[in-house]
């Protein structure tokens, strides 16, 4: 299933240039950790705006990873909680790169991980007796597990982590009308602009199985400094802090000069008779390496797209552009409740898939 790629890119292409400033100092982690931290992770500003806005942070300037990639982090308190927050750019390629410097840079300072984003409906049969179940537009699914291979194999939730989900979810309130994004990253609160209402409540789906797929053909994805709460390589509220680093977009860019990229734009997504409540491009790929690090990991995602709504829209990308927002509030809800109910616990009380 195709999924905000082709939009995302060709957001950046006509955005197009590089910042031409000079290039940041790398930073890094000044020294062992006094505290460990929740990796919090999205995928683009969109998604992680709400949850960078709510967190004090240390410094809007990034530490950022070594070159060529230089993944940006944040360090700040969240809900009491010390946190690093990122994101780690569109795409598993991007996710995994991302995910792996974080514990390159942060090494043993990480508590758990997780992913709070966007995502296509689906469906599964885990409704009240067996019965079929459809994800919406603006529900928020907390799946048990991921698949990058279509079902063949899995990274799965920390059942402590699931337990607080669990636990917070009915304390959650969701939107059901439409706010507008903020695309240039004005920082401009969106709520203030009334939108479509959903004839329905949003929920938060729990369990069920999710499958995270590669449009890209194993390439990483370009993001564009300043480009934006789509396009963007940072959270809108530290976008116009944050050093120019135009060696990351030239990075993102190689990628593009494979043909393979783009015809990965129309492929079809790995066969499989599975079925899944949400479908997205990342969370798969960081389960992986939080799995391989033995350090916890849950994931949340709220449907941007692929079910009914009152525009009768023909699906993505028209209903991405115009749902994405109220997506990305539920699940910045979501994880907003789930990090002030967490509890950091040991590594050896990670469940292996």
């Amino acid at each position: 299933m195709l999924r905000r790629i082709a939009l995302v890119v060709a957001t950046v292409m006509l955005l197009g240039g590089v910042p031409a400033t000079a290039l940041a100092t790398a930073g890094g982690w000044p020294g062992p950790c006094a505290q460990r931290r929740l990796l919090i992770l999205s995928a683009y500003p969109a998604e992680m705006g709400g949850i960078m806005r709510a967190t004090k942070l240390d410094s809007v300037e990034p530490i950022r990873s070594a070159p060529p990639q230089d993944k940006e982090f944040w360090t700040g308190t969240l809900e009491g909680k010390r946190v690093i927050e990122a994101l780690t750019g569109i795409g598993p390629v991007d996710a995994t790169q991302t995910t792996n410097a974080a514990f390159t840079l942060f090494k043993n300072c990480i508590s758990g991980v997780v992913f709070s984003g966007v995502a296509g409906a689906g469906s599964d049969h885990l409704g009240p007796g067996g019965t079929a179940r459809q994800s919406r537009i603006g529900d928020v699914t907390v799946p048990d597990r991921w698949s990058t291979d279509g079902g063949k194999t899995w990274s799965t939730v920390d059942p402590a982590l699931f337990e607080t989900a669990v636990d917070v979810a009915p304390t959650v309130k969701l939107q059901n009308t439409t706010p507008v994004g903020d695309r240039a990253c004005a920082c401009v609160d969106p709520g203030t602009v009334p939108g479509l209402t959903f004839p329905y409540q949003p929920i938060v789906l729990l369990h069920g199985d999710a499958s995270t797929t590669d449009p890209f053909n194993g390439h990483a994805a370009p993001c564009l400094q300043h480009g934006g709460d789509l396009a963007g390589c940072e959270p809108c509220p530290v976008a116009l802090g944050t050093s120019p680093d135009p060696g990351r977009f030239v990075y993102g860019v190689e990628g593009v000069a494979d043909p393979a990229f783009f015809t990965g734009f129309f492929s079809q997504a790995v066969a499989s008779n599975h079925e899944f409540i949400a479908y997205d491009d990342e969370t798969g790929a960081v389960a992986a390496v939080a799995d391989a690090h033995g350090v916890p990991f849950i994931g949340f995602r709220a449907i941007s797209d692929g079910s009914p709504d009152p525009l009768m829209l023909p699906g993505y990308p028209s209903q991405f552009v115009v749902y994405d927002q109220l997506a990305a509030d539920n699940e910045t809800a979501m994880a907003l409740a789930f990090v002030n109910a967490y509890t950091p616990h040991k590594p050896h009380m990670r469940h292996k898939p």
